[in-house]
């Protein structure tokens, strides 16, 4: 329990430290401890990675009970503190919500994301009232909690009126108790730095072609940069390309570059 409490205070205060925390997602075992090799400091999930690798489009397809088991394996084999990507909580309610903290935190994460989509083309997002007794219920218990908007990514209503409701549900999101709020989307340095500005709390940028690089995003006061399923749908295209150099050309060249098996084999023991 102490461990657990030591790993959770350590993660949020990275979310205020001096240097701006970095998270390549990790989807399996493998790709978690390859991570902390690298020397991160934590560890975030991505929920579509272990979707994808599980044969589930992204969108809450994948059930609670997988997603989570993914989770736990992660958080096992790494000794580092884990951030659990848990989409939209598994369920409107509050009370779902909760539930889905609690295993995170049993699954021996720290952190959970918690996003503001419903999957419903009609109604992309959800009452900014609802999702904010969604956050409250999340933070009664102790986890670190990213809390996501996705007016940018979704690209909700006109593009002049985007900044102020994704200010307004990230201001929100702030004042239930998120330690962090994230709004993957935003691409343009003026409108991070106005974020920041605007929020006074730590934001969250995915990272990713076209975004500001992350010594540009750190002097903006970005605190957390994530890459999503980034890590993975690159890993993926490389295995596509491989696929494809051994088809039509008959050579080798794209394995170049691959961990030795036998280190690999030593990662995991």
């Amino acid at each position: 329990m102490a461990d657990a409490q030591g790993k959770t205070e350590a993660f949020r205060a990275m979310h205020r430290g001096p240097q701006i925390l970095l998270l390549p997602n990790a989807w399996d075992v493998a790709s978690a401890r390859v991570i902390q090799q690298a020397g991160f400091w934590a560890i975030a999930t991505t929920s579509a990675g272990v979707a994808f690798s599980l044969g589930y489009p992204d969108g809450q397809r994948i059930s609670r009970r997988e997603m989570l088991e993914a989770v736990r394996r992660i958080a096992n084999a790494v000794e580092v503190p884990v951030t659990a990507d848990v989409e939209a909580g598994y369920g409107d309610r509050p009370e779902d919500a909760a539930r889905t903290a609690q295993e995170v935190l049993a699954a021996g994460a720290v952190g959970m994301n918690l996003e503001d989509a419903t999957g419903d083309p009609q109604h992309p997002l959800l009452d900014l009232a609802l999702q904010v007794e969604r956050v409250k219920a999340v933070r009664e218990l102790p986890i670190v909690l990213n809390a996501r908007t996705d007016v940018y990514l979704l690209e909700i209503g006109s593009p002049e009126k985007r900044y102020e409701e994704a200010l307004r549900r990230l201001a929100a999101f702030r004042d239930a108790g998120a330690d962090c709020v994230f709004v993957p989307g935003v691409r343009d340095p003026a409108t991070i730095a106005r974020l920041v500005k605007d929020l006074q709390c730590p934001v969250n940028i995915l990272g990713g072609p076209g975004i500001p690089s992350v010594p540009e995003l750190q002097k903006l006061g970005v605190a957390r940069v994530s890459l999503g399923s980034g890590p993975m749908r690159a890993t993926l295209g490389l295995l596509r390309r491989l696929a494809e150099e051994l088809k039509n050309a008959g050579t080798y060249a794209m394995l170049e570059g691959a961990i030795p098996y036998a280190e690999l084999n030593r990662m995991m023991k």
